[in-house]
């Protein structure tokens, strides 16, 4: 059922009642994360205040993740509790409005609804910004909305007050792009987020100096394929990313820029440079290369080579030395043999991640990599993942002992665990503790690494050193 236009015109009529709670759970991407947040910025002159309390919520809204079966999975299993407590709330005289909204709304629309009929509303990710007058419609019926609209959601999105943005912390995400053309085997996003566009430079630009205002220091630029980022820019030329942050690089109060996720095939020279060129963008790049199989590569529809991927690598690392990587892995694709999985471990030794995310292949339906023959048993999935572990995380765990004695500029986040402790973040994205004051909570200070552990840095202010960045200054 789509929006009926003159319900919602009579609908907006009414005053929205105030202090409504409105609870957005979301899974999977950092782009879900970005999106969960503008939700919450949509709903916001509705009268709804965010609240962690599911018990509290007037409104869940959970935000969905299709990359993976299990995700889809948790999906309908926090469904049928929040049916429990909708049915629950009905019986004292209340309501509870529950929306799905993100890749499994866009991938199965009208099916949560006939696997779930508490559900009031459906939305897919590019349909969000319309959430207040679904809501609306909601309360005559279920109303589902998974088209592609014409008009741009951005240009339909609430800008979130300066001291909203100060709350969600001195870190933010910014999307820069979305959907992909890419057509992995293995990917449902060409299908839930539709063909890849890039948002105008100049409206980038307009986000990220209202963030830089609001006291973020730190920004990560988002896309399903960053890195194939093709924006209308300020001169009306096509912009790539490497010229966006080469832009954005120039805002004052930003401190630190990073962009995720990349494809290694639109890893352009420009973008190499900018990493030796730019010191605010951070040496760290996530690069997924997927497998280090060429057979399984090409069954993957990679559309590059094993050693295509060592040589860019090459590359990376001699424009700016001290940038780590990190990566995706999935084991147990289709038709995958021994032989091919030592050649996933080979290039995981060769290259040397500083983190990893790997994964079980997980076939979803509408793929290609879902039809293909000789799909492999968990049994194996299994086995084989465990032993990719062993080498990534022992990679992982050597680079953060590698800290231990060396002196990082860390951006300083939050409170830590105890008093008189704050908390950040090297310039390699780990954990970083230290005891000190919370005047530096926003600003970036050197630090001299002491220890590690499992996932944190432990170090020690360097004394009598001022900041390496003050909040409001120029980069």
């Amino acid at each position: 059922m789509q929006p009926d236009p003159d319900i919602a015109r009579a609908e907006a009529e009414t005053v929205p009642p105030q202090g409504r709670k409105l609870l957005v759970k979301s899974y999977g991407c950092q782009m879900n994360a970005y999106d969960a947040a503008r939700m919450a910025d949509v709903l916001a002159p509705e009268g709804f205040v965010e609240t962690s309390d599911v018990e509290d919520a007037d409104l869940v809204v959970l935000n969905t993740c299709h990359i993976r079966e299990k995700a889809s999975d948790k999906v309908f299993s926090e469904l049928g509790k929040l049916r429990v407590l909708k049915e629950a709330r009905k019986a004292e005289g209340k309501a509870l409005q529950i929306a799905v909204a993100g890749c499994v709304a866009q991938a199965e629309g009208a099916e949560i609804l006939r696997k779930q009929r508490a559900v009031d509303l459906v939305v897919g990710p590019q349909s969000y910004h319309r959430l207040p007058e679904m809501l609306r419609q909601a309360a005559h019926g279920p109303v589902i909305d998974t088209e592609f609209p014409v008009e741009d959601k951005f240009d339909h999105l609430t800008e979130p007050s300066e001291e909203k943005i100060r709350q969600r912390g001195v870190s933010s995400f910014l999307t820069v792009q979305e959907g992909c053309d890419k057509f992995c085997s293995f990917c449902v996003v060409p299908y839930t987020r539709g063909a890849e566009t890039s948002r105008d430079v100049g409206k980038i630009v307009a986000e990220a100096e209202h963030l830089a205002r609001s006291g973020v220091r730190e920004i990560t630029l988002l896309g399903q394929n960053v890195n194939g980022y093709h924006g209308i820019g300020e001169d009306g030329g096509d912009w790539s990313l490497a010229r966006l942050i080469e832009r954005l690089a120039g805002i004052g109060g930003l401190a630190r820029l990073r962009y995720m996720t990349s494809h290694p095939n639109d890893m352009a020279e420009d973008l190499i440079r900018a990493h030796r060129e730019l010191p605010s963008l951070m040496p760290f790049l996530h690069l997924p290369v997927q497998s280090g199989s060429d057979r399984i590569l090409d069954a993957m529809n990679r559309k590059h080579k094993a050693d295509d991927y060592l040589r860019l690598v090459e590359r990376i690392r001699v424009a700016r030395p001290d940038i780590a990587l990190s990566s995706d892995f999935i084991v147990g694709f289709p038709g995958e043999t021994e032989e091919d999985f030592k050649a996933t471990l080979a290039l995981a030794h060769e290259v040397g991640f500083a983190s990893t995310f790997f994964f079980k292949y997980s076939a979803r339906a509408g793929t290609p990599g879902a039809e293909l023959d000789d799909q492999i048993s968990e049994e194996v999935k299994s086995e084989r993942l465990a032993r990719l572990s062993e080498v990534v995380e022992a990679q992982r765990h050597a680079f953060n002992a590698s800290m231990v004695g060396r002196r990082i500029e860390v951006l300083f986040e939050k409170a830590g665990r105890r008093p008189g402790q704050i908390a950040g973040k090297s310039p390699y994205l780990q954990p970083v503790q230290v005891d000190g004051p919370d005047a530096l909570i926003g600003e970036t200070a050197l630090v001299d690494i002491v220890d590690c552990g499992t996932n944190s840095l432990f170090g020690r202010l360097v004394a009598g050193a001022s900041p390496a960045f003050r909040a409001g200054e120029e980069v």
